[in-house]
Parts: structure tokens; C-alpha cells; sequence
């Protein structure tokens, strides 16, 4: 018999795991009690979440590492170094701010945070509402990201340069610094005699074909890891929970479909000339799997995987922009902190004209090129807009946003990771390598 594909086996954990949080919520609920049949099955169910999340973020940094060192080595030196690092800069940078303002554009016309041209006092009363009734870890992440000043974010590029790099190997925050010593052991490899330099390739080779196969052996989990992690959200949340905030909840996903379907597709139809179909059939793994997990991190080697083996882009071009795009490209993550300022100013009344509005955009483009490096980096980037914008109660109306965040973070993660894999295709297309051929990606000489 032939065996379902794996991501119409994710779709369908999807499916179950939202139809039993819906039942359960309906038979029990929104409440928990500890001993209770509910509560055991919440709890089995984020530690089976927990489990399959561990899994693959511990295969993150020797995929990264393996990955990077063997695909950049067989880069003709410095100089083809430079020219796909200039590519893939571009391609980010561009792609980034097309998305934030496709945000702005779109949160100025729906104009979430208004009725008939006035504050909407409904919202605005609900976010005193949310932030009371928050939990405390809720509060806890906004105190803690309160704190924080715009000059925390220049830290991101100390972490560039860690001092110990297997320190840095073991705290997510610092994935950067992993990525830059990999990618200079990697262009020092080139340096060597052709003897050494061959046999440490290979090396890096095995252990990087190695870790593909683990990556295997977890996403043959993945329905269950998938269940296992949506089903407590929405129980957690039910279906009416997005219903006070509903035009600005729309507002944010319309604008992310847009860059999702709309941009990215015809980036992919001009820039790389290939069918965006295509694309988007060889990517539904990641897909679904950033939507699910709402990690960047935690897709990269499904990512790479449907990347190399379903679109056929290379192991040097994979290998360099996608854990760096994991790193520091958040085109979704972008265009939501600008939609999620402008609504607040909104509904706080304040008016933003031309100047405002061009510093949101760029502190979302700054901040959202931090993200791996500061912990709850977007709620520490909208408070710090928030805050340097003069828009009052910046704390309460992030504590409310909190409360629809879990969705949107899953939207905006499959938007990144969707964006990443669009800029490995144009970069591979620019380097004259043939995509979607159904043959295994041929390393160019």
C-alpha cells in the first residue's frame, strides 16, 4: 500500500489536533484543574510537544556547522564567498522591506485600531481587560522585555564574534556566532593544500549526510510531535479567543498572505524564473512545520532538506543562506511588528504622519534582524517602537496583543521560513543551477 505523504500526514494532525481542542474546550471548558482527566492530557501532550521540539533543535548547531563547512569549502575561496554573501545580503535586505511595507500599506487602509476615523475605545478597553487577566508569565515577558533599551540590539553583532564559540553552540541567542566561525573554518579550509583541504571536506561531508539522515528520523514523528503541540493551544485560546481583535487580527494575516502569495510568488516567476507552484509543492514539509511549531530555528533542516532534495538548489547555496536566513531574515516577523505599532498608536489616539511612520519601518527592519539574538525579541521590538513613538500604555497593549500572539506567530514563521527558502532559489538560479528537474542537486564546479 502507498505510503500517505508526510505532509498530508502534518495537514492531518493539524486538523485532529484543533477538532479535540475545540471538543475537549466545549465538554470541559477553558478550565484545567490539576488531577483532572484535561489537565493529564494537556500535560502529556506538552511533553510530547517539548520531546519532539528538543529533537530538533538538537540536531540544529551539528547541521548548521556540517552544513555550512562543506558547502562553503567548495566554494572557489574568498572570492565566491563574497559574491553569494553580496546575492544573499541583497536578496534579504530587499525582500524585508518590500514586506514591511506591504504592512504599513495595509494597516493604513484597513486601519484595524479605528472606527469611523476615531480610536476604537471597545479595543482599548479590552486591552485593560487582557492585560489584567494575563497570566504571570505573560506579565513576566513583558516586564523583562520592558527593560530592555534600542541599544540591547547592537548586541547582536557581538554575538557575531562569540568568545567561546561551543558556549555560544549551546544558547539559541547566540546561532549567529556559530554560523560566522563555521563559515571562517570554512573559507581557512580553502587555504590549505589540496590534500588537506580535501579530506577535512569530506569529513564535514559524512557528518553533514549523517545528520540528514537523523533529520529523517524525526520528521517521521512529526504528525504526532505536530498534534502534540497544537493541541494545548487551542484548547488553551478555543476559536472565538481572536474576536474582540478581529480587524486587526485579519489585517496582519491579509498583509503576511500578500508577501506569502502575492510578493514571493512573483519573485520567484520574474527574479528566478522558475513556477511558483513548484516551490510551494516542494516546501509544504517546512510549511507545515514552521506554521506548527512557529520556529524558524526548528524548521531549518526540514527546510534544507525539501530545499536540496525537492528543489534541487545545491549544498553550497543551501548551506549558507538558509541558516543564515534562519538567523537574521524575518520578513514576516518585520512586516508584524509594523502592522502590530501602527494598530496600538491607533487605538491610543496617536496620530502618526510621514517621519513616524518611516522610523517604524526602519526599527522593524533593525530589530527584526536581531530576533535570534534577544529572547521574546518581537515583544521587546514593539515595546521599544512603542515606547520611542511616545505611545502611552505601551505595556498594557502589548500584554493584550499577547493574547492572539500564538496564531500570528505561527503565520509570520511559515512567512520566514518561506522567504528564506525564495532567496536559496534566486541565489541558486543567479549561480546557473537547474532547479526542479527531479534529479538530485548537482554541485557546481
Amino acid at each position: 500500500m502507498k505510503r500517505v505523504a508526510l505532509h498530508w500526514q502534518i495537514l492531518a494532525a493539524l486538523i485532529l489536533a484543533t477538532l479535540t481542542g475545540v471538543f475537549f474546550r466545549i465538554l470541559f471548558g477553558s478550565d484545567a484543574p490539576e488531577g483532572t482527566f484535561v489537565s493529564r492530557a494537556l500535560e502529556f501532550s506538552k511533553f510530547i510537544g517539548d520531546l519532539f521540539m528538543q529533537g530538533l533543535k538538537m540536531i540544529i548547531v551539528p547541521l548548521i556547522v556540517t552544513s555550512v563547512i562543506s558547502g562553503i569549502a567548495s566554494l572557489q575561496g574568498v572570492k565566491g564567498f563574497g559574491r553569494l554573501g553580496g546575492k544573499t545580503f541583497a536578496f534579504y535586505a530587499c525582500s524585508s522591506m518590500v514586506a514591511v511595507v506591504t504592512g504599513l500599506l495595509l494597516v493604513n487602509l484597513v486601519q484595524p485600531g479605528l472606527v469611523d476615523g476615531q480610536p476604537n475605545e471597545v479595543i482599548r478597553a479590552a486591552f485593560d481587560e487582557k492585560a489584567a487577566a494575563a497570566s504571570d508569565a505573560d506579565k513576566a515577558k513583558v516586564a523583562e522585555a520592558s527593560q530592555r533599551k534600542a541599544g540591547d540590539f547592537l548586541d547582536t553583532f557581538k554575538l557575531m564574534v562569540p568568545e567561546n564559540v561551543f558556549k555560544a553552540a549551546t544558547n539559541n541567542g547566540q546561532m549567529l556566532g556559530v554560523i560566522v566561525f563555521s563559515l571562517l573554518f570554512a573559507i581557512a579550509i580553502t587555504r590549505l593544500p589540496a590534500d588537506e583541504m580535501r579530506t577535512l571536506r569530506e569529513f564535514f561531508q559524512a557528518g553533514n549526510d549523517v545528520m540528514i539522515t537523523v533529520t529523517r528520523w524525526i520528521m517521521a514523528v512529526s504528525p504526532i510531535g505536530v498534534y502534540a503541540l497544537m493541541f494545548p493551544v487551542i484548547f488553551k485560546n478555543g476559536p472565538d479567543v481572536y474576536a474582540e481583535m478581529l480587524k486587526y487580527f485579519g489585517t496582519v494575516l491579509l498583509a503576511l498572505g500578500c508577501h506569502l502569495f502575492i510578493t514571493l510568488p512573483l519573485v520567484l516567476h520574474f527574479v528566478a524564473k522558475v513556477n511558483p507552484l513548484d516551490h510551494f509543492r516542494a516546501m509544504r514539509d517546512a510549511l507545515l512545520l514552521a506554521f506548527s511549531t512557529a520556529s524558524s530555528s526548528g524548521t531549518l533542516p526540514v527546510t534544507m532538506r525539501c530545499i536540496q532534495d525537492k528543489a534541487g538548489v545545491s549544498k553550497r547555496t543551501a548551506s549558507f543562506t538558509l541558516p543564515l536566513g534562519a538567523t537574521v531574515n524575518m520578513d514576516g516577523t518585520a512586516l508584524y511588528e509594523c502592522v502590530a505599532v501602527i494598530f496600538v498608536a491607533q487605538v491610543m489616539g496617536i496620530q502618526m504622519g510621514f517621519g513616524e511612520q518611516f522610523f517604524v519601518i526602519t526599527a522593524a527592519l533593525l530589530t527584526s534582524i536581531g530576533v535570534a539574538g534577544v529572547p521574546s525579541a518581537s515583544l521587546v521590538a514593539i515595546l521599544l517602537i512603542l515606547k520611542n513613538s511616545n505611545v502611552p500604555n505601551a505595556e498594557t497593549a502589548v500584554v493584550a496583543l499577547l493574547a492572539v500572539d500564538r496564531l500570528l506567530d505561527m503565520a509570520r514563521t511559515a512567512v520566514n521560513v518561506f522567504g528564506d527558502s525564495c532567496a536559496a532559489i534566486v541565489i541558486a538560479k543567479s549561480e546557473g543551477e537547474e532547479l526542479f528537474t527531479g534529479k538530485p542537486a548537482e554541485e557546481p564546479a
